[in-house]
């Protein structure tokens, strides 16, 4: 069995290029990548974070 990798709000802000007050309005709206909260500790799961931003995926128009 594979153990996840969780990490703190700070390095998923800068694996997804965001500011971490937009992780935390994201939370705030219910929206974003999944997490977990160990009582003020928020963490997030590696393979969730790329599984969110390869669901956000867009293709251009005229390419295949």
């Amino acid at each position: 069995m594979d153990t996840p990798t969780y990490v703190t709000e700070k390095k998923v802000a800068e694996i997804m290029g965001y500011a971490v007050q937009t992780l935390r309005n994201q939370r705030f709206r219910g929206a974003g990548p999944t997490y977990i909260k160990l009582d003020r500790a928020v963490r997030y799961s590696l393979e969730d974070v790329f599984s969110y931003m390869e669901q956000h995926k867009v293709t251009p128009r005229g390419e295949k």
